[in-house]
Formats: structure tokens, C-alpha cells, sequence
């Protein structure tokens, strides 16, 4: 009988592409955001949300702004999805926090509302790994618009 020793190895040295494994898979390869990566980020915003005794949906998409997680921490209104996933879906492809398009139309670019593809609320965060957007994380249900954006930003850096 053959005895395998175990020991740790970094995917870094296996795999120069793959960036960064958690214990139950790769979140990143190539450079793209995948499901298990996905999962991560989710995670680290309902750890969160519970800690501070608030609700909230996470919405996590790739850099293309296709939606690869959503969560729905209990107790959250039903419309806090669709709105998590449309900050989302304005971050990753805009490549700016959403917050910054909230302040634009705050401060007169009005203009901005009329782009149907864009949902300018804080709480959609890009996912910058190596100083690229690998997709994107949406809060929305939290406490407050703040709070939305902060779970959003501990969820986009929970990679790093």
C-alpha cells in the first residue's frame, strides 16, 4: 500500500494562470471570475449583513455583467434581487462603483437616466483583481444606501 503524503502547494505554482483557490475550488482562471469566486464574495457580504443584524441580496457578475450568484439573506424585500442585480450589472460594465453615477446625477448629469442599462444607486462595486474588473458585486436590502455599498465593498475585496 502506497502512502501519499500531503502537503500544501500553491496554484500559483501549479497553474500560472489560475490566480487564487479557496477549499472548495478556483475562484479565478484566466483572469475570470467563476462560481466558486462568486460564492466567496457572497459569503463574506451575508457574514456580514448578519453581523451587524441587517438583511440584504447579493448579486455577483462577471465582467460582462452576467449573473453568476445571487443571494437573499432571510427576511429581505423581494425587490432587493432585481435591484442587487441591476447595481451589479452597472458596475462591471461601466467599471465604476455605482455610487459615482448616484453623485453624477445628484449633480445635475440628469441625462444619465436615460440609459436603461444603468441603475444608478450606491451598491454595485467592480471586482478588481491585479488591476483588472473581473466582474462586479450589487447590495441592495441592507439598512441604508451606505451600508448597501460598504457590503458590497467588503464582498468585491473578499479575493484579494
Amino acid at each position: 500500500e502506497d502512502k501519499v503524503e500531503a502537503r500544501e502547494v500553491s496554484w500559483r505554482q501549479l497553474l500560472p494562470w489560475t490566480e487564487i483557490f479557496r477549499g472548495f475550488g478556483v475562484a479565478l482562471a484566466l483572469n475570470k471570475l467563476l462560481l466558486a469566486g462568486a460564492g466567496i464574495l457572497a459569503a463574506a457580504a451575508e457574514t456580514e449583513a448578519k453581523r451587524l443584524n441587517t438583511t440584504g441580496a447579493v448579486a455577483v457578475v462577471d465582467d460582462g455583467g452576467n449573473l453568476l450568484y445571487l443571494l437573499r439573506i432571510d427576511n429581505t424585500f423581494p425587490a432587493g434581487s432585481y435591484v442587487a442585480m441591476d447595481k451589479a450589472r452597472t458596475a462591471a460594465p461601466f467599471r465604476t462603483p455605482t455610487r459615482n453615477l448616484e453623485d453624477a446625477v445628484k449633480n445635475g448629469g440628469t441625462s444619465l437616466v436615460a440609459v436603461a442599462e444603468m441603475t444608478p444607486l450606491a451598491g454595485g462595486v467592480p471586482i478588481v483583481i491585479d488591476g483588472q474588473i473581473v466582474g462586479a458585486v450589487g447590495v441592495s436590502g441592507a439598512a441604508n444606501a451606505q451600508q448597501d455599498e460598504e457590503l458590497a465593498k467588503l464582498a468585491a475585496a473578499a479575493l484579494r
